[in-house]
């Protein structure tokens, strides 16, 4: 089931959401808008590796905006810190951003109960595309669970994204064991 803004409100009250800053105005029927932070970052050498670290070189998104470029993966990074302790956060692209072309997400747009952090994008365009810092990027949806939770993402010793974060953060798939 989703939660209606009604839902979202009263969970945000009670501190079972938290979505830093949060203004009213972005609260939809049944989502909430979040905005692309100031900050990106691409891959610095190739080809990656998944049992490697693959270091980024971070950067600012300027006033002026930036252009993102057909073939390149873009990490971005959400304005908004969010927490859920009782819910599923599902993160997907705004409507009128996947009509410039554009995608937020390759595979993860499902958090885990008890996530607690800004969320890293995994931008790409179809065409060169201007992008700028607070503009509307994506939607969260609350989907709420059955059952108890033993395991709270924000608990588990092994979570690779727990440390807050303002920049978007590369993968972390080289800290599995395969």
């Amino acid at each position: 089931m989703i939660l209606t803004d009604k839902k979202i409100m009263e969970a945000i009250a009670q501190g079972e959401i938290v979505i830093e800053p949060f203004d009213r105005v972005h609260l939809g029927t049944n989502s909430y808008d979040v905005h692309l932070g100031k900050y990106l970052a691409v891959y610095r050498d190739f080809p990656l590796d998944a049992k490697k670290h693959n270091e980024v070189k971070h950067f600012e998104i300027g006033p002026e905006g930036f252009v993102l470029e057909p073939g390149t993966l873009y990490l971005g990074v959400t304005q908004e810190y969010t927490e859920t302790h009782t819910t599923v956060p599902f993160l997907e692209g705004k409507s009128s951003i996947g009509r410039l072309g554009i995608d937020i997400h390759a595979t993860a747009g499902k958090g885990d109960v008890g996530f607690c952090n800004t969320w890293t994008l995994e931008i790409s365009c179809v065409h060169p595309v201007r992008v700028y810092e607070g503009m509307p990027i994506g939607q969260l949806i609350y989907f709420t669970v059955e059952g108890e939770i033993e395991n709270y993402y924000n608990k588990k010793s092994n979570a690779k994204y727990n440390d807050r974060t303002i920049r978007p953060i590369e993968s972390m798939m080289w800290k599995n064991k395969f």
